[in-house]
C-alpha cells in the first residue's frame, strides 16, 4: 500500500525545513507485545520505529490515528488512550531537515493481519525493545510497556 501525500517531495521539505510538523505515533499493543516497523526510507532506515505519520491540514487527530494504521499496517484499531508526545531532534540527522512532534496513542488492534506499506520492510511484536528502535521512541513504549 502506498500512503497518500499532500505534498510533492519538493514541497514537503520546503515547508517542514522552515516549521515543525505535526505527527501521530501509534502505540499498537497485543498480548504478544507491542507492534514496531522496521524502516526502509524516508529516514530512521533500519530502525525499528512505531506506526505513524504526519496529520493533514485540517484532519482531525483520530482520523489521522485511524488513516496511519490503515496506510502502514493495514488494519483497524480502537485508540485507548494519550500516551504523551515525542520530539524528534534526531530527525535533522535522519533524513537531512525537519523537526517533529508527535502525539503518541496507545492502540488496541482490530485485526493483526497486516498490509505494510512501502516505508516499512518488516511489522513485528515486541516485549522487549530491540537495540535498533529509534532512540526518541524508546522511552514512553518502555513506560507504557511498564504500566501494561
Amino acid at each position: 500500500m502506498k500512503r497518500k501525500q499532500p505534498f510533492t517531495k519538493d514541497e514537503f521539505k520546503a515547508i517542514y525545513s522552515q516549521v515543525p510538523r505535526l505527527c501521530v505515533d501509534l502505540i499498537v499493543q497485543t498480548d504478544q507485545g507491542v507492534v514496531l516497523t522496521l524502516r526502509q526510507k524516508n529516514g530512521y532506515i533500519n530502525q525499528w520505529h512505531l506506526p505513524g505519520g504526519t496529520v493533514f491540514y485540517r484532519e482531525g487527530i483520530p482520523n489521522a490515528v485511524i488513516r496511519l494504521a490503515q496506510e502502514e499496517l493495514g488494519i483497524e484499531v480502537e485508540i485507548i488512550g494519550l500516551a504523551g508526545y515525542i520530539d524528534f531532534p534526531s530527525e535533522e540527522k535522519e533524513r537531512g531537515f525537519g523537526y517533529s512532534v508527535s502525539l503518541v496513542f496507545i492502540c488496541k488492534p482490530l485485526s493483526t493481519d497486516f498490509k505494510v506499506d512501502d516505508q516499512v520492510s518488516k511489522v513485528s511484536f515486541f516485549k522487549i525493545l530491540p537495540d535498533n528502535t529509534v532512540a526518541e521512541q524508546k522511552a514512553i513504549i518502555e513506560k507504557v510497556m511498564e504500566n501494561k
